[in-house]
């Protein structure tokens, strides 16, 4: 299996979303050769104290959409991770 196809069936339902996306209700929607757009739906289960969306949904996202940017971009074998936004 491809990346692309990888990409698609998780993002079609064929195959199951990553448990951090489970957690964050978020899926893949779009993506290209380093470019990757999430669609996500928070609920109250992100909200912070104040009753407003906490900002690590939104870092969270940031940071699966680099990481799965630059994901596009490797070879076999190669790994990565992310230490900043």
């Amino acid at each position: 299996m491809g990346l692309a196809e990888f990409f698609e069936g998780i993002g079609n339902g064929e195959l199951p979303s990553p448990p951090i996306g489970t957690l964050m209700d978020f899926i893949p929607i779009e993506w290209s050769a380093g470019m990757f757009i999430f669609q996500g739906t928070p609920d109250s289960r992100h909200y912070n104290p104040l009753g407003s969306v906490h900002g690590g949904y939104a870092a969270t996202l940031l940071d699966s959409c680099m990481g799965c940017a630059i994901h596009t971009q490797l070879k076999k074998g190669q790994g990565y991770t992310t230490l900043d936004l």
